[in-house]
């Protein structure tokens, strides 16, 4: 008797036939954060949003660096790398340019972002990388147990600062407006549906996408906290706010105190991104990763060898 063979379905037929639920992207690590971090939402906030996009896990990487938020890539279900600190957007950009058919998602907080990674940040904006970038900011340094980090107010008491914080904090909104950013927003944990909208704008948008997140750190800052935000943020979907207005953008990015703007800052489509401006991404060859390399299997041997 002969039998026939049916062709084996290749991984992305397979990839395409299944059916997209939210829990899709449900890690099979459960979050340990503390009971009650900003961060559960914000990690809740992102599965929504690639639910709803229509995003399969495949499709996406997300890249974090050190820190209490940056464990968020073993808790959700997609390609995902943990780095180091600070260089979350070094790596994104280095993915993306190597398989720009990719969702690029970069998450951190705001030390390993605004601190650490400081320099990464303000090249990333400046080139306009297509990634989105995600800063659960916390105003301190809760993996370490409490520090002032560079968002901080000025005055705040910590572990390190005991007599008061005697440094400026870091405004991140203006700074990524001025700096490149083409897409600049400010979400809260305690908005999750807010945050939803916010997410997935930032993942369509094509080019550098910055959402600061409220996301209060309820073990070590007992500042600001749910209490202190909530009677404060005001939505600027709900006051006709431009995002294409430049200088009423950089006054709702300064604006600090009894009202604190959330939602899309600024926004610009006319910049091209870094991807779009590489003419070797765009001569019909498909992504670099998938190429065949220009040197002979041995060399390639070679050089892993060598690196080894």
């Amino acid at each position: 008797m002969n039998t026939v063979l049916e062709p084996v379905p290749s991984v992305d037929r397979v990839k395409s036939a299944v059916q997209l639920v939210k829990e899709s992207y449900k890690g099979k690590i459960h979050p340990d954060w503390c009971p009650g971090c900003g961060d559960f939402s914000v990690l809740s906030a992102l599965q929504i949003a690639l639910f709803e996009l229509g995003l399969k896990p495949h499709q996406v990487v997300i890249i974090s660096g050190i820190g209490c938020s940056s464990n968020l890539p073993g808790f959700i279900n997609t390609y995902g790398m943990h780095t180091l600190h600070g260089r979350a957007l070094a790596v994104g950009t280095g993915v993306k340019m190597g398989n720009h058919d990719l969702k690029v998602i970069c998450v951190g907080g705001d030390g390993d972002g605004y601190g650490i990674g400081g320099n990464h940040f303000v090249h990333t904006m400046r080139r306009n990388v297509d990634l989105t970038y995600v800063v659960m900011d916390n105003q301190i340094y809760g993996l370490t147990t409490g520090q002032t980090s560079p968002t901080s107010v000025k005055g705040m008491k910590t572990k390190s600062t005991p007599h008061g914080n005697v440094e400026n904090p870091i405004n991140p909104m203006p700074m990524a407006i001025v700096g490149g950013a083409t897409y600049v927003a400010r979400g809260f944990s305690g908005k999750q549906k807010h945050l939803v909208e916010l997410l997935k704008g930032a993942i369509q948008h094509k080019g550098f996408s910055l959402v600061d997140v409220f996301s209060p750190c309820v073990t070590y800052n007992k500042d600001n906290t749910y209490q202190w935000f909530n009677p404060r943020v005001k939505m600027l979907e709900e006051q006709g706010h431009d995002v294409s207005d430049f200088h009423k953008a950089i006054d709702q990015a300064y604006k600090w105190g009894e009202e604190i703007p959330i939602g899309l800052i600024w926004k610009r489509t006319d910049l091209p991104a870094l991807e779009d401006l590489e003419p070797v991404l765009h001569d019909g060859n498909g992504p670099l990763a998938f190429r065949k390399l220009g040197i002979t299997q041995e060399q390639a041997q070679s050089l892993i060898k060598e690196l080894l």
